[in-house]
């Protein structure tokens, strides 16, 4: 066992917040905000509430830190300086989905709100690899519930080689694989074919690089996926600037294509791909 925990990691916002759902829409929402799903029964957490509890929790000797995670700019530096008012634990990390395809977190106040010249917060990349999208793999064939028929997404689902082939992860994962992410994903296989690497390398390598990531969360369900992983990280040298330049252009060709879709329709009636609010 373990007597404590060295960074105890908050799941989701103890809030609303349009940047912590999953599907295509980063509009915040003011009906959903004052709704009494967040607003009955007490409210939401407070942030005083919050950095108080894990405050407890660290004078108990159960965590020396703690952590965010799926929240944005507002909740970050709520709960930063709420802390530090208290005299308060304020929190060592957030973790954010952050890859290739998913670079809102550089761009919506995130990366400036945890530079160290700011709130000083590390941040924690999950699902660099975009679910496994971005190691190339569904390229040649879709995810399963990508197939055109029941029984072909039946008998991939029998030998899945990832999440993508699931039922449930593949359709909370859709975000990953809207028309427009998988262009950027061709795009980005491109470059890293001309470059002499995998996409995965490329990937990986990239994430490392940026001012932003203090830490890069990456999922195996083998030793030879640990190993290359590590031999990627491994790298001293980094990507060149020509690579980079490469693909921030892709980047500012087909900006936040996981926000995307081409699937919307007049049925969708305000919901998105997983039933998320959207404008």
């Amino acid at each position: 066992g373990s007597d404590y925990i060295d960074v105890y990691q908050l799941h989701w916002p103890a809030r609303y917040s349009p940047q912590s759902n999953w599907g295509q829409s980063l509009a915040y929402d003011i009906e959903a905000d004052k709704s009494g799903y967040w607003r009955g029964f007490g409210g939401p957490t407070s942030f005083e509430e919050l950095c108080m509890s894990m405050q407890g929790l660290i004078d108990e000797g159960k965590i020396r830190g703690w952590g965010m995670c799926n929240d944005n700019a507002y909740g970050l530096t709520g709960c930063t300086r709420t802390a530090k008012a208290l005299g308060c634990t304020p929190p060592c990390s957030i973790q954010g989905d952050f890859s290739l395809i998913d670079r809102k977190s550089e761009e919506n106040g995130v990366a400036e709100a945890a530079s160290p010249y700011n709130e000083n917060v590390g941040f924690m990349s999950y699902n660099a690899l975009a679910g496994g999208m971005l190691t190339g793999k569904y390229m040649d064939k879709p995810a399963a519930l990508d197939l055109g028929s029941r029984d072909d997404v039946m008998e991939a689902m029998k030998n899945p080689r990832g999440r993508m082939d699931e039922f449930g992860w593949s359709r909370t994962l859709y975000r990953y694989r809207t028309d427009a992410a998988q262009e950027a994903i061709r795009d980005y296989a491109a470059i890293a074919k001309e470059a002499g690497m995998s996409l995965t390398e490329l990937s990986l390598r990239w994430c490392r690089q940026r001012s932003l990531i203090t830490t890069t969360l990456v999922g195996h369900s083998n030793m030879g996926q640990l190993k290359e992983s590590l031999d990627y990280f491994t790298k001293s040298k980094p990507l060149s600037e020509d690579v980079m330049w490469a693909i921030d252009r892709v980047h500012m060709r087909n900006r936040l294509p996981i926000f995307s879709s081409s699937r919307v329709g007049k049925d969708w009636d305000g919901e998105g791909e997983i039933g998320e609010t959207i404008p």
